[in-house]
């Protein structure tokens, strides 16, 4: 088996964008007095986001509803999944939710309640996503194994010019998949490659822990209205596919828009040295896009997710500052004439995407063996 060449990206090209970017951001929050971290307003988007995902499941257990106001109860808790994923797991694991490292820690950790696992979630979104953006081999998020075609490097196949038809029903899996296998492959390897991050733990206390969380979270979710309100299985089975479907359609979507899309770039390194073209900040800008950044339901609802480009520049600042940031970051980058993608309306995104997708399914002239 070949071994990945590590992508480095380029020190030859100037420093002076970020720097330049980098100074000017931090004045912004050494001129206002701000912390970097999460304040008032995300403690209070929290505590939003926990009741419509704690609530309604309280409901449907506690009182003897109509079936399909449980079903709609449902599809609140799907909404709730993916509000504290964007809002609280997302950026307590980029340790930016509080300026302490426990209120980080205990944020990143409602991963567990969305069916996820905080290792394997900061090796593959941390480490790799933020690292190697859209690089084919190194950034997970690129591969869809062979129902999708996120990328022009990726091998072609005769059912992808189907794909931009077929990609909605797939994109809300996303959630439901995590929670039966992708934690336990991923976890697989990882290991075998010596993947980690700062303080993370050994082998075995990661296994156990997997193991453990995903007991707990099919005995919140499944075993307890089954066996002890005893409320019917397929009924349980039923919404607990449509919580997840409702999560994972509108998390799928989200990321989809920042990077599988038709102006972020998705550069490969230099096959003999690894070598990029671009600079880590450079390459962030052409890979990254925005959308609806004016819209502030799409800003508060995705927590700051439609500011991706803002976010992987600087994914240690909280999301709730991106909208004000993103300013200073569009100006400086139009300075240094760098690229600066971003679409006015999520409809115009989503419409881009399709477009991609249908591009991507295409037959190319030179199909990869």
């Amino acid at each position: 088996m070949t071994k990945k060449i590590i992508p480095r990206f380029s020190r030859k090209e100037s420093k002076e964008f970020f720097q330049t970017l980098n100074k000017r951001v931090n004045q912004y929050f050494k001129d206002n007095k701000i912390a970097k971290t999460g304040n008032w307003r995300l403690y209070l988007k929290t505590l939003v986001m926990f009741t419509l995902l704690i609530a309604p499941f309280v409901i449907i257990l506690s009182l003897n509803i109509n079936d399909w106001l449980k079903l709609l109860l449902a599809v609140i808790i799907g909404v709730g999944m993916a509000g504290v994923g964007m809002n609280v797991m997302h950026d307590g694991n980029h340790g930016s939710y509080s300026k302490y490292p426990w209120i980080n820690k205990l944020m990143g950790s409602s991963i567990y309640i969305l069916a996820g696992n905080v290792f394997n979630w900061k090796v593959q979104h941390n480490v790799l996503h933020h690292t190697y953006t859209n690089i084919k081999d190194h950034d997970e998020d690129l591969d869809a194994g062979v129902v999708l075609r996120f990328s022009k490097h990726s091998q072609w196949k005769p059912h992808h010019r189907f794909q931009h038809l077929y990609f909605i029903l797939l994109y809300g899996l996303l959630t439901i998949k995590w929670a039966i296998v992708t934690d336990f492959v991923q976890l697989t390897r990882y290991q075998k490659r010596n993947l980690s991050y700062t303080n993370s733990k050994s082998h075995s206390t990661q296994w156990v822990g997997l193991i453990l969380s995903k007991i707990i979270y099919f005995s919140i979710w499944l075993v307890l209205p089954i066996f002890v309100f005893n409320i019917v299985w397929w009924k349980v089975l039923m919404g607990f596919f449509v919580m997840h479907y409702t999560a994972g359609l509108i998390l799928s979507t989200v990321f989809q828009l920042a990077h599988v899309i038709g102006e972020a770039d998705m550069p490969l390194p230099d096959k003999l040295t690894g070598n990029m073209k671009n600079s880590w900040a450079v390459h962030q800008l052409n890979t990254t896009v925005n959308f609806s950044t004016k819209n502030r339901i799409v800003n508060w609802f995705t927590g700051g997710l439609n500011h991706q480009i803002e976010h992987h520049i600087f994914p240690h600042i909280s999301h709730i500052h991106y909208t004000k940031i993103s300013k200073i970051v569009r100006n400086t980058a139009r300075e240094f004439n760098l690229p600066y993608n971003e679409y006015r309306t999520t409809r115009s995104a989503i419409f881009s995407h399709f477009k991609y997708l249908k591009q991507m399914g295409m037959r190319p002239i030179y199909v990869q063996s």
